[in-house]
């Protein structure tokens, strides 16, 4: 069974930093595209930040452009979210996602919840002032 386990969340003051670790278990997603949204209370789930399969390229919803690092560890089958200089309004349930093998084949990379296929439970996020 495909699992998305994600760990990390807490509650954080503004200014601080905060890192989210998702781990497959269940298939190798080396060669897949991987990404994060959120969503917080109230709202739409939005997309927050997506990586190639080869982790060289990333883009980043304009809310948390220089603030937030999508990165990726093949051999350890994880996908991470660096968070700094956090805001309130980033408080959400973030969510890892994964798209499906032939999304990599697209020019870009998945910005539309729609193209992802799998999905991790959430990892709540709370950012006091």
């Amino acid at each position: 069974q495909v699992q998305l386990v994600q760990s990390g969340g807490g509650l954080v003051q503004s200014g601080d930093s905060l890192r989210l670790s998702c781990a497959a278990s269940g298939r190798t997603f080396a060669n897949y595209r991987m990404g994060w949204f959120r969503q917080a209370p109230g709202k739409e789930r939005e997309f927050v930040a997506a990586i190639s399969a080869s982790g060289t390229t990333t883009t980043y919803a304009d809310s948390v452009k220089g603030r937030f690092t999508i990165s990726r560890d093949k051999a350890k089958n994880t996908v991470y979210l660096q968070m700094n200089s956090l805001k309130s309004d980033d408080t959400a349930v973030y969510y890892c996602a994964v798209p499906a093998w032939s999304d990599s084949w697209s020019a870009s990379l998945p910005i539309a919840a729609a193209r992802y296929t799998y999905w991790g439970q959430g990892a709540r996020v709370t950012v006091s002032s």
